[in-house]
């Protein structure tokens, strides 16, 4: 028996604890948007008055090539101003993001109960996780979004404890992209004067996972966010979307594509991954690298699925601003904590803008 979705509590055992997710709700025949869905006016998306982002993709085959330095720069520029950039020839396969899709519509079209099996409380594997918006029982509106979380130790554990409907594509899809992200980590770090045979390169993207986000077609998504504003919590994140878009990214700094505070678009580009800094970046570059707040919108013609990969240092590293770079800046923006503290914290509150960092922020930074 469906439940009433006016009744809060009624909703939230239906998609939250029951697992059946923002889908099953939507295929019950749903046709407005529920109360715990409706976001502040603040906090809504208005797309119709949203720029798209025209900065052309970088290529990555020129990072092989006499243009690597001219490539280098692109990438450290980008890093720089608004903390997103497209990338294409980046050596994934067409072919596999487009499998990569088809793939994750498949799943999420799977019956509730397939899915729900790996429901945090009930998962066989911490390794997996399926759920829905990010921290349900502390947000005030929820997300339009369910999703699928898989966590890389190594191929063999992806094989055995991954859902085999989505494993081979997924690690595939994982082992393809490590090579670029280890390719634009050492850029962005000998940037900062590091170099490259330091181990510290490689504990930043020590622990890596993909997910598989769903946004079911909303009735009203003037009303409704799929993922509210918000940092990335690592080191790098890749990101396939699909061609329908919905991902804004707010700009920190005036410049010559838009002004500080305002919102920007970015837009599907057929074949291309979306990079973008997290949250380690920024504070190891002592705030050169920008971590940028971003979110995603919902649309009421289709769902629409994005697939990012996320790569994190290791749990028991100690993250703090370059010491040459302080002593450079006069002042640490951030003091040192340790990455399993801090991801702690993330996960242990509800999307609110890059409040993550002030967790970590030096009370004699500005």
């Amino acid at each position: 028996m469906v439940p009433s979705f006016d009744d809060g509590t009624s909703l939230y055992n239906f998609v939250v604890r029951d697992g059946n997710g923002v889908k099953g709700m939507v295929d019950s025949g749903l046709t407005t948007v529920p109360v715990a869905y409706m976001q502040p006016p603040r906090e809504r998306i208005d797309k119709e008055s949203a720029r798209k982002h025209e900065q052309l993709p970088i290529d990555l085959s020129r990072l092989d090539g006499p243009e690597q330095d001219e490539v280098a720069v692109e990438i450290v520029r980008a890093a720089e101003t608004l903390g997103f950039f497209q990338v294409i020839n980046h050596g994934v396969p067409v072919d596999l993001l487009e499998s990569l899709k088809d793939t994750a519509n498949k799943f999420f079209g799977l019956p509730p109960e397939q899915k729900a099996v790996y429901r945090s409380e009930v998962s066989p594997t911490p390794l997996v996780k399926y759920g829905t918006s990010f921290v349900p029982e502390k947000e005030a509106a929820l997300e339009w979004k369910d999703y699928i979380s898989l966590q890389y130790v190594n191929d063999a554990e992806a094989l055995q404890h991954w859902p085999i409907e989505i494993r081979d594509v997924a690690l595939e899809y994982l082992r393809t992209s490590i090579k670029m992200v280890r390719k634009l980590l050492e850029v962005l770090m000998v940037n900062l004067g590091m170099k490259l045979v330091d181990p510290k390169i490689d504990a930043l993207i020590d622990k890596k996972m993909v997910n598989m986000n769903f946004y079911p077609a909303c009735p009203n998504p003037d009303l409704t966010v799929g993922v509210g504003r918000h940092s990335d919590m690592g080191t790098i994140t890749v990101l396939l979307q699909d061609g329908i878009g919905g991902l804004y990214v707010k700009i920190e700094e005036d410049m010559r594509f838009g002004k500080k505070g305002e919102w920007v678009e970015i837009p599907p580009t057929p074949g291309a991954l979306v990079i973008n800094v997290g949250d380690m970046l920024q504070v190891l570059s002592n705030k050169r690298y920008k971590s940028a707040e971003h979110r995603v919108r919902t649309t009421n013609t289709t769902s629409r699925v994005s697939i990012p990969i996320f790569t994190i240092p290791k749990l028991t590293e100690k993250i703090a601003p370059l010491p040459h770079l302080v002593e450079k800046d006069g002042i640490a923006h951030y003091r040192e904590f340790l990455f399993a503290d801090y991801m702690k914290n993330f996960f242990g509150n509800a999307h609110e803008g890059k409040k993550s960092l002030d967790f970590v922020k030096n009370v004699d930074s500005s």
